[in-house]
């Protein structure tokens, strides 16, 4: 890459009950139960047809469904019989993501530190869940920020910046060295999801590769990232998730994940009208920053209070600790949360 600026912003906007994270962009240089340094596995080893798939076990299914709802006596999150295609990856294990940008050491733990500490470190992080859940699997996971939110226009006038498919390819590389999956994020800007989930679809195509979308920089008003937060609403999910859906029926693919971010209830509009597929899995993970309690109180009010179908949340190496009593919420402590959040992810 010679040529390709990537812009700066900051931003520090208090709410009510979780704060923006401040981030920048500058130029920067198996099996479910193990992670190997020494692995010389490849994306490929993956992939397997429909017909090699054992047949969805319905029964096991709905029993570990229903264990992650961890007590829940409201019908809220109750199962409702849908289930996915055979080869889902959730609710039978735990994702532990790394996320981030290898052009940036400031927007995540994936760019910000050489591949051997990541690797340690996203190491210890798997086998800490492992002792606190030994009922669920964990698998790593690379979360990679593929399309990331400008401060600037641009040469198109969208305030984005998608990476180079060599960016990507490294991400691909690492993740196949410790039997990873990967989940490729997208920050809309002024662009929208029908233009920038096309760009990628031929890493979607593969069984490996996941979808995260983030609602904070979608600017469905013109305004410049950063300076509100974004949004989106049920057509935006629904199309998104179609189009995953239509991915794994064309490829024979075990299902997709989709990751929504969300810390705010604007982030997304009209929660009872996305629709569910067999072919994904929705996960709305819970992105804000801040002190322990504000935390988990985000998460009640925005992500339990709306139910869509698995929940995430996400830790942060660094903006946790800004807070009185400057400290990460453990494994132990989000295993309490009703339900059960599937997906963990390191920023």
């Amino acid at each position: 890459m010679n040529s390709v600026k990537i812009q700066f912003f900051s931003k520090s906007i208090l709410l009510p009950l979780i704060s923006f994270s401040v981030f920048s962009c500058s130029n920067a240089q198996s099996d479910p139960q193990k992670i190997s340094l020494a692995s010389n596995s490849k994306v490929e080893k993956n992939i397997s047809s429909k017909s090699d798939r054992a047949p969805l076990d319905t029964a096991a299914y709905r029993k570990k469904f229903n264990a992650m709802l961890n007590g829940d006596s409201s019908d809220r999150w109750k199962f409702k019989g849908e289930f996915p295609l055979a080869g889902a990856w959730l609710p039978h294990h735990r994702i532990i993501a790394y996320y981030g940008n290898l052009y940036s050491t400031r927007m995540g733990i994936l760019g910000e530190l050489p591949k051997p500490q990541m690797f340690a470190k996203l190491k210890t992080e798997l086998e800490s869940w492992r002792k606190a859940d030994p009922s669920t699997p964990v698998k790593p996971a690379l979360h990679y920020i593929v399309t990331t939110a400008q401060g600037s226009p641009g040469s198109g006038g969208k305030y984005r910046l998608r990476m180079p498919n060599k960016e990507i390819d490294k991400v691909m590389a690492m993740a196949s060295e410790i039997d990873a999956l990967v989940f490729l994020d997208i920050q809309v800007g002024l662009s929208n999801l029908r233009e920038e989930i096309p760009v990628i679809e031929k890493y979607l195509q593969l069984p490996n590769v996941h979808l995260g979308i983030d609602p904070e920089f979608s600017m469905k008003g013109g305004q410049k990232p950063g300076s509100v937060i974004g949004t989106f609403d049920a057509g935006d999910i629904n199309y998104t998730s179609q189009y995953l859906r239509d991915l794994v029926q064309k490829n024979n693919l075990p299902p997709k994940m989709l990751v929504i971010h969300r810390f705010t209830q604007n982030m997304v509009r009209d929660y009872k009208s996305i629709k569910k597929h067999p072919e994904v899995q929705i996960i709305v993970d819970m992105d804000g920053w801040g002190a322990p309690a504000r935390k988990i109180n985000t998460y009640k009010q925005f992500v339990y209070a709306e139910p869509i179908q698995f929940t995430g949340f996400k830790l942060f190496y660094k903006n946790d600790l800004k807070e009185p009593p400057h400290r990460m919420l453990t494994p132990a402590e989000l295993l309490k949360l009703k339900p059960v959040p599937m997906y963990i992810q390191y920023q």
